[in-house]
């Protein structure tokens, strides 16, 4: 999956990765950030995406795109959608350009505005990569799990690197007996829920 990324996604990819370190460093706010997964977490998720079982695959907190790109290499071969959802309407414009050059426009769809408004018209979900605002983690979680097929994958962002702010959201999965969890310290730490 790796060795033969397409150029296109590569190119891509570069460009974002060099946009997110100059946001990092130049002082731009953090609203304005793009707040990309660094590579190895991509990898992560992406390898992930490919073992979910059948199903929908959502992002919820598209950014620019970047983490989007890991997980269309996951869905290539089986020509699986991804919906994915983004508040902010400059990074949707981002993201669509991603998918414009990257030729991902019929792959995937990319909704502007609130997830957890959004959600509750998907269903089937097998795999779910949830990194958008923390307040708005545990909300998302609850409308995503009821709509997980057996077995499917919830996969958050940043819950060590976030920890003490994603508090009661860690509480309330870690006692959900309807899923499996372990938190992995890949990236900013990923928290990875299996659907029992």
């Amino acid at each position: 999956m790796f060795h033969d990324i397409p150029q296109s996604f590569l190119d891509r990819m570069q460009y974002l990765e060099q946009i997110d370190a100059r946001d990092r460093k130049d002082g731009t706010p953090v609203s304005q950030r793009l707040r990309q997964v660094p590579r190895e977490t991509g990898k992560f998720i992406s390898i992930l995406a490919a073992s979910a079982p059948e199903g929908a695959c959502v992002e919820i907190g598209t950014s620019a795109g970047y983490s989007t790109l890991w997980l269309a290499l996951a869905r290539l071969e089986s020509a699986g959608k991804i919906t994915t959802f983004e508040l902010s309407a400059e990074k949707v414009r981002l993201a669509r350009e991603t998918f414009r050059l990257t030729g991902l426009e019929d792959l995937v769809h990319c909704v502007e505005g609130d997830a957890r408004e959004r959600l509750r018209a998907c269903e089937q979900i097998s795999f779910c990569f949830l990194d958008a605002e923390k307040l708005a983690y545990l909300d998302c979680y609850e409308v995503v799990v009821p709509r997980m097929v057996k077995g499917g994958l919830l996969i958050a962002d940043n819950v060590i690197s976030h920890k003490e702010s994603l508090e009661l959201f860690l509480q309330r999965v870690q006692s959900d007996e309807r899923v499996d969890s372990v938190i992995v310290p890949v990236g900013q730490g990923e928290l990875v829920c299996r659907k029992i």
